[in-house]
């Protein structure tokens, strides 16, 4: 039997990233230092999918001797994560409300792409279905996803 345990991501601004993934549901679940290790693991989930569907985000610590931390982007990243949502429209909204843009609004009122501080690509589909609509329906693109 395989069961699915959790994605994980690495972040640059872990505390940027854990309100982003607020702003579609998400909550902290734990969290583990490692001094030794020199890093941070941070679990999320939606409410109630506590060990079913959860991400990891993983936050390596700046160098000590006070060198950049690295950023990670092409190569390190992956497809994207999805997450269906009771209302894509209002989710898009609060997004959109907290500066985060929209790069594939969901003009069928189903589908929706965002990007995390990271630019891990975000899948945002529509639980049943709604009607299109306005502004959403006339949205251009925005960049990629």
């Amino acid at each position: 039997m395989t069961k699915y345990l959790h994605t994980m991501i690495r972040v640059a601004d872990p505390d940027a990233t854990v309100d982003f993934f607020k702003l579609i549901g998400l909550e902290e679940v734990r969290r583990f230092d490692s001094e030794q290790g020199r890093f941070t693991l941070i679990f999320l989930a939606p409410p109630g999918q506590e060990g079913i569907a959860e991400v990891e985000l993983t936050y390596n610590w700046p160098p000590e001797d006070g060198g950049e931390a690295e950023q990670y982007s092409g190569g390190r990243n992956f497809g994207h994560l999805a997450y269906r949502v009771d209302n894509i429209y209002e989710t898009c909204q609060r997004l959109m409300d907290a500066g985060v843009t929209i790069n594939r609004p969901p003009r069928d009122g189903h589908m929706a792409f965002v990007r995390t501080p990271d630019g891990i690509s975000i899948e945002l589909l529509q639980e049943g279905y709604l009607e299109p609509q306005e502004p959403w329906a006339s949205m251009e693109n925005t960049g990629s996803w």
